[in-house]
This record gives C-alpha cells, sequence and structure tokens, in this order.
C-alpha cells in the first residue's frame, strides 16, 4: 500500500533510505528517554533527570525500539516469516504515528503545567524531533499484505499464556491509569496505550489475539473476570479510586442495557436515563431513609426487582404506542420521555399530587446496603486488604455486570437476538419473513429498561441520596456514545466505550468547562476515521467498509481459522 499523495516513483526510490531513517529515528527517540525533558519535576511524572526515564519515558523507549525493530526486521523478514505475513511497516508507521502525538502532548503538558515551552529541555526537543522524523520516514515505505497471523495455528498453552499475558497488562493499565493524580500523565498514558493498539492491530498481532480468544472464550471470560476481581486489591485501601471505579461499572451496566435496545434492536433510544432513575427512586423510596416515602422495606433483593419491574412497565407504557414509529420520530418520543420523567419527579413533591420524591430535593441519606448481615458501609479485611465502602459496592457491580453480559450474549445468540438483527438490518423484510417486529422491539425495549432498573436500584445507595436533576439528558447522550463509540452490538466494545466516558470527565477535571466541546470533537473524529467504533463486530465492519476487499477477505480467513480451532477441540474431547 502507497500512502496517497506521495507519488509512487518518488516512494520506490526513497523507500531504502527512509528505512534507514526510520531506524536510526527510532533507536534516538529511544535513547531520549535517558535525557532530560523538562527544566521542573512537578511536570507529568517527573521528567526531568538525565539517565533516570520516569515511566512515561519508558514507554517511549519502547515505541521506539518498536519503530526501529519493525523497520528492521522489514528487511530481514520482506515477504513474512515461513507463510505467515505480517505487517511490519504499517506497525512502524502506526507507532511512528502514536510516538509523535504523544510527544506533543508530552510538549504541551510541560508548557502549561510549567509556564511555557522554555520548560522543556533539549531531550523534550530530542524525542519530539525524533518521533516527527520517523513519522515522516514511514511516510516514505511500502506496506506489505494484509497480515494473516489470524489464520495461524497456535498451541493452547501459548494462546492460554498469550491470554493471561494481555489481562495481566490490562491489569496494570487500570491501575496505573487511576493512580495518576496528573492530568498531563493520565492524557499522554492514554495516547501512548493508543499507539501500543494501533501498532498491535497494523501488524495482525491483535487479529492473531482476537483468533485465539474466539478459540477459548471461556479461558478469556474466567480471565477477565479474575482481573476484575482482583482490581481492588491494588488499591491499597484507596477510595477515591474505588469511587471512580464503582461509578465505571455502574455506567457500563447500564450501557450494555442500552446496548440491546441500541446495538441488537436497533431503536434509537434518546431518553434511556429515565429507566435508570426509576429504578433509583424505587429503591431510595423503599428505603430506611428519614426522607423515604414508603413505608414498606422489603429485603434488597426484593427492591432489586420491584425496581427492575417498575422500570420495565415505564418501557411497555412508552414502547406500546412509540414503536410502531421509527428513526427520527422514535429518538424525539424518547427524548421527550426523558424530560418527562424528569419533570415529573420534580412535580411529585405534595403539592400537586402524592408526595413521593420530595420534589427536586430528592430522597437524601439512602443507607447503605445491607444484605444479610454484611453491611455495605463497614470495612472489610479479605486477604489481608482492607476493603471499604466502594470496593464492596464494586464487587455487588460486578456480579450485576457479569449477570447482564450474560444475558445479553444468550439473548445475542438466540432466536430472539437474530431477530432483532433482522429488524435492525431491514425491518420491512423482517416483517415479510414472519419476524413478529413490534413484539420483538417492545421485549427489546422493556428488558433493556428492566436491567437499567436493577443498576439503578443499586445506584440509589451507593450515591447515598436521589435527586431528579441525576437524570438528565446529557447523561443518556453519553450512555449512547459509550455505545456508539465502543462498538455497537458487542461487550467489549461497550465496555471499552463505558469505561472511556465515564474516566476522563473524573480524570480531567481541570478542563470541565471544555467537556462538552471535547466530547463534540471525539464524536466528530471518531464518526470519520472509526465509524464502526473501537471495538466492531465483522458485520458493522463490512456495512461501513463495503468496498475493502481486504478487510473482507482478513474476516473470512478469521472465520476459517475460528472454525478450523473449534473443529480440532471438538475432535480432542
Amino acid at each position: 500500500m502507497i500512502i496517497p499523495g506521495i507519488p509512487v516513483e518518488l516512494t520506490r526510490r526513497y523507500e531504502s533510505a527512509a528505512k534507514v531513517t526510520a531506524a536510526a529515528a527510532g533507536i534516538v527517540l529511544a535513547g531520549s528517554a535517558y535525557l532530560p525533558w523538562a527544566y521542573g519535576a512537578e511536570a507529568l511524572d517527573n521528567v526531568s533527570y538525565l539517565g533516570g526515564p520516569s515511566f512515561t519515558q519508558f514507554i517511549a523507549l519502547g515505541l521506539g525500539l518498536c519503530i526501529a525493530g519493525l523497520v528492521i526486521l522489514s528487511r530481514v523478514f520482506p515477504r513474512g516469516v515461513g507463510r505467515l505475513r505480517i505487517g511490519w511497516i504499517a506497525g512502524a508507521r502506526a507507532a511512528a504515528t502514536g510516538s509523535l502525538i504523544a510527544m506533543v502532548v508530552v510538549d504541551l503538558a510541560i508548557a502549561v503545567e510549567l509556564g511555557g515551552t522554555i520548560n522543556i529541555m533539549y531531550g523534550g526537543w530530542v524525542a519530539t524531533a525524533a518521533a516527527l522524523l520517523a513519522f515522516v520516514a514511514t511516510r516514505f515505505m511500502i506496506t506489505e499484505t494484509q497480515p494473516n497471523l489470524a489464520t495461524a495455528k497456535t498451541p493452547a498453552w501459548l494462546a492460554i499464556l498469550a491470554i493471561a499475558v494481555i489481562m495481566l497488562v490490562v491489569l496494570f493499565a487500570a491501575y496505573y491509569a487511576l493512580d495518576q493524580s496528573d492530568p498531563g500523565t493520565f492524557v499522554v498514558f492514554g495516547v501512548y496505550a493508543g499507539a501500543v493498539v494501533a501498532t498491535l492491530i497494523r501488524t495482525g498481532v491483535m487479529g492473531w489475539l482476537t483468533a485465539v480468544s474466539r478459540a477459548h472464550r471461556k479461558v478469556l471470560v474466567l480471565s477477565a473476570f479474575i482481573v476484575a476481581f482482583l482490581f481492588p486489591f491494588t488499591q491499597g485501601g484507596q477510595q477515591a479510586n474505588m469511587s471512580i471505579a464503582t461509578q465505571v461499572l455502574i455506567f457500563a451496566a447500564t450501557a450494555m442495557g442500552l446496548n440491546i435496545v441500541v446495538g441488537l434492536a436497533g431503536l434509537l433510544d434518546l431518553g434511556y436515563i429515565a429507566f435508570l432513575g426509576a429504578g433509583a427512586f424505587v429503591a431510595a423510596m423503599m428505603s430506611n431513609s428519614a426522607f423515604a416515602t414508603i413505608g414498606w422495606h422489603p429485603p434488597f433483593l426484593v427492591v432489586m426487582l420491584i425496581s427492575g419491574c417498575v422500570s420495565a412497565t415505564l418501557g411497555l407504557i412508552i414502547g406500546s404506542p412509540t414503536l410502531r414509529v421509527s428513526g427520527d420520530y422514535l429518538a424525539i418520543i424518547t427524548l421527550a420521555f426523558g424530560e418527562i420523567f424528569r419533570l415529573a419527579m420534580i412535580n411529585l413533591d405534595g403539592t400537586d399530587g402524592p408526595d413521593l420524591t420530595h420534589g427536586s430535593n430528592g430522597i437524601p441519606g439512602v443507607p447503605g446496603l445491607k444484605i444479610g448481615n454484611f453491611d455495605f458501609d463497614d470495612t472489610h479485611t479479605i486477604f489481608g486488604v482492607e476493603i471499604g465502602m466502594y470496593g464492596n459496592y464494586y464487587f455487588l457491580l460486578l456480579v450485576l455486570l457479569a449477570a447482564i453480559i450474560a444475558i445479553f450474549v444468550r439473548l445475542n445468540n438466540s432466536r430472539i437476538g437474530r431477530g432483532w438483527v433482522a429488524i435492525r438490518e431491514d425491518e420491512k423484510a423482517a416483517e415479510a419473513m414472519g419476524v413478529n417486529t413490534f413484539g420483538l422491539k417492545l421485549f427489546a425495549f422493556a428488558s433493556g429498561a428492566f436491567l437499567a432498573g436493577v443498576t439503578g436500584s443499586i445506584k440509589a445507595h451507593h450515591d447515598i441520596s436521589v435527586t431528579p436533576d441525576q437524570y438528565i439528558f446529557l447523561e443518556s447522550a453519553f450512555l449512547l456514545a459509550a455505545v456508539v463509540l465502543g462498538g455497537m452490538g458487542t461487550v467489549l466494545g461497550v465496555l471499552i466505550g463505558a469505561t472511556l466516558l465515564r474516566m476522563m470527565p473524573e480524570k480531567l477535571r481541570f478542563v470541565n468547562e471544555y467537556r462538552l466541546m471535547i466530547f463534540g470533537l471525539l464524536l466528530v473524529i471518531m464518526m470519520r476515521f472509526r465509524p464502526e467504533g473501537l471495538i466492531a463486530s465483522e458485520r458493522r465492519q463490512l456495512e461501513f467498509h463495503a468496498e475493502d476487499e481486504e478487510l473482507a477477505d482478513r474476516i473470512e480467513e478469521e472465520e476459517i481459522a475460528a472454525d478450523r480451532i473449534d473443529k480440532s477441540q471438538e475432535a480432542l474431547r
């Protein structure tokens, strides 16, 4: 592949020189990690030492070696290794691009935190120049054919080891990201992480990891659950980080419910936050709070079911008359429903009707959960580590999220899920084939609302108070963005989207007034360059890139490889 805008003759003429230049630039970038980047220790994670790289500089060192190594390997193995084709140049190009973006962010962070670019030391300029040189040089290289690592036969032990390593890396990345109090370091780490992922995708390694993960789904699920379970034990009792983690899980669980409505059934719901609010208000009204308005206080598991059923009933009530329309009309109606719910909660203050919510003041003082003899407000010692209130809620929400994911996967792989996909693709064609389109759409609406209501019942106790202003349209927009940006109809994509959209505002409070502008900019960039989402299913990839024959061939090869692995495993059984 040749980069558009650069003449073919020019690329071929200078390709050898470009490879030498890119390799040298990568080595210089790696060496710059041992140089001081800033005059003050306050910038980032202290990048001011000579000969003592910080973690940020170590990542730059790794990317520099990656650029140089991939370029050198493209010379040693130009046709791949054996029958395996690897995207050496494409990976080097991705690493160089990520390095350049990261160094620009590093320079900006140093300038902002220390008061001007004059505080950038020579090491920072050397690293930036090396990244820029590598970026330009890799543009004068011709990329190889499409990588085919996904078709490689992988021993079971190697596949399981790869999954375990990836899960450990994810655990460390989550720990490191939450542990950063400096916003600049958090942003730079995010850029570096994106560069690493892009490099893995371009080289074909990510395709191989996807293939082995499909072949060993049970190992992947078990590893992911173990890593999520171990996360609180890495925090050393830090309540601030665990508070963010629980908010991420609440957001992710709610987004997974919306994923049924939007991702599977293709119904645009702009008022989904109302179902979360309904569950929260029901739980608050039936709690032991001094401001609770219902005198019945059943066990919490019963409250969860009631909250879910109330939200599902609201879904049926709003869905029955409105699901006969679609597209923009459905979006407008659901948007109106979200606002009607918020205003109704404000008006249920006893002035013109029953006093159920205390109006705009809401229901404060919701006590912590107590299931059996386990009090979620108390600190418990598990394996020698103190787990505080937010850690307790984290484990409960983790179990809830696992249950919601299991429900989502079962529905997606059932006849109901196939019916939803048919409705999403072409409702008229599905109806002509005998699919009960209205019934399935109504079931999607109600099931998504039920899951949101159950999540809301836990959120009420987690947040201590429930007010109508917590459930505004902006929250629905963020939930929808998590589904769309992550990848509609996928599990991993929505989890990643929810994590990013909930964690970033907490870590970037210094730009809180620009949050919506940044959010809109990210949406525009994603819709331009990755409309199918960060982690898209093969179907959606082909929908947005129907003209990409290489993509179609790669997906076909991956499916054939996955089928072959499944058959071999069945034969071994």
